[in-house]
């Protein structure tokens, strides 16, 4: 089938997922004639468009045919993937990695991240979640929700877990922001719309990720301490330490992932919320309602917009003859999104027995999901009882991103106990 070169370019324009308008329209065609669809735009390599919530969760969990680590798993312009492939990658994250890699390098940190851990981290998060409310108190009853709380509680979270020290917050907080929104004018080193520059000043931020970690690195391995960091600088993965194309990878998701995904539901949450009374009178009234509350907005956000996969083997799925080396796009947003899994899908439902695929699925499931509801909980829980009323005092606005992405800013006006 035929698909309309509006769709097609939609699908990867970093400008579409600020709006979500022609986004929604272009997956809603996709979803309705062609679920799995071959993409052909100006400028990138074709590629298969997965849209549907049942085939991104059946090609996640076929793992062993569907591969993370053989070509780039975002989504780049054909040149751009001729240099990652030639050249190889400055950092490899277990996002880029397939068994039994994978596997031997998630479990290094997964005991970190299992709910019967974390639950020792509560109190000192819950403390944190009300020093930020305390400062949007303070604030006078107006302030840019993402920028001066959404962007820095989850920021707070995952430095103290890693044992980065709060002065160092402002620039990690700088270099996630360079490093998902580098097509956006306002986070981007690059000050232009060149995808080539944009990639060249991205991996001068992925190096100067790997500069400060390179010493974190360092200093536990001297001096380990009870942080996520010294978990890292000291593991062995196949009966050696990490080497430092792994071990930087790690780090880098931990601490640009581990807190921007995050930020961008609790984000997104408040601006639902503004935008629906309703729902915010009815969570107010029935704060059990609460843990429904944090699924919903990260099926409503989808922070992680895709990841790619590539077939590794010829295969036939859906009637689709898909080739050995073949490149796939998992569409999470459009997933989300899909009307024979969610009723009323474009309707924000604190309330919905959602289903979501906001942290993906299978083997690849976010390995910090646990701590993003945790996080999402308390901070809702500590929030709402003080909240009495809130309103938008703007027009919130989004990343420009094709990845990783949501509210930049979020104008809000509110009354507080």
């Amino acid at each position: 089938m035929q698909i309309p070169a509006s769709v097609a370019r939609a699908i990867v324009d970093p400008k579409a997922y600020a709006e979500n308008g022609p986004l929604d329209e272009a997956f809603a065609w996709l979803r309705a004639h062609a679920p799995l669809a071959r993409i052909e735009t100006p400028g990138y390599n074709p590629f298969w468009a997965v849209t549907r919530h049942a085939d991104i969760r059946e090609i996640e969990r076929r793992s062993d045919q569907f591969l993370a680590g053989v070509r780039p798993t975002l989504v780049v312009n054909a040149p751009t993937e001729a240099d990652i492939m030639a050249k190889g990658t400055l950092v490899r994250p277990i996002t880029q990695m397939d068994d039994p890699d994978h596997a031997a390098y998630r479990a290094l940190t997964q005991g970190w991240f299992v709910p019967q851990n974390l639950r020792k981290l509560e109190g000192r998060i819950r403390e944190i979640a009300r020093g930020f409310i305390d400062g949007m108190a303070a604030r006078g009853g107006e302030c840019d929700f993402a920028r001066d709380v959404a962007f820095l509680y989850p920021l707070r979270v995952i430095m103290e877990i890693l044992g980065v020290p709060a002065e160092d917050e402002p620039r990690m907080l700088k270099l996630t922001q360079e490093l998902f929104g580098n097509n956006d004018p306002e986070f981007s080193r690059s000050g232009t719309p060149e995808e080539d520059m944009q990639v060249k000043r991205g991996n001068e931020t992925v190096l100067e990720f790997i500069a400060y970690f390179g010493k974190v690195t360092e200093a536990r391995r001297a001096h380990p301490t009870d942080d996520l960091s010294s978990v890292i600088a000291n593991g062995t993965v196949h009966g050696a330490p990490l080497p430092k194309i792994e071990a930087m990878g790690y780090y880098v998701v931990a601490a640009a992932a581990g807190h921007d995904t995050t930020s961008n539901a609790t984000s997104g949450g408040m601006w639902a919320l503004c935008e629906n009374p309703g729902q915010f009178a009815r969570l107010k009234a029935d704060p059990s309602l609460i843990p429904a509350f944090v699924e919903e907005i990260v099926r409503w956000t989808t922070p992680v917009k895709h990841f790619m996969r590539t077939a590794a083997q010829d295969v036939e799925y859906n009637g689709q003859a898909i080739a050995k080396g073949d490149w796939l796009m998992l569409c999470y947003h459009s997933g989300n999104r899909d009307e024979a899994v969610f009723e009323n899908p474009f309707t924000f439902d604190i309330e919905r027995k959602t289903r979501h695929i906001g942290y993906g699925f299978g083997p690849h499931v976010c390995l910090g999901q646990h701590l993003a509801r945790l996080e999402l909980r308390i901070f809702w829980e500590e929030l709402l009882p003080r909240l009495e009323s809130v309103e938008l005092a703007g027009t919130p606005r989004r990343t420009e991103a094709n990845f990783v992405c949501g509210p930049k800013s979020v104008p809000i006006r509110y009354r507080m106990t």
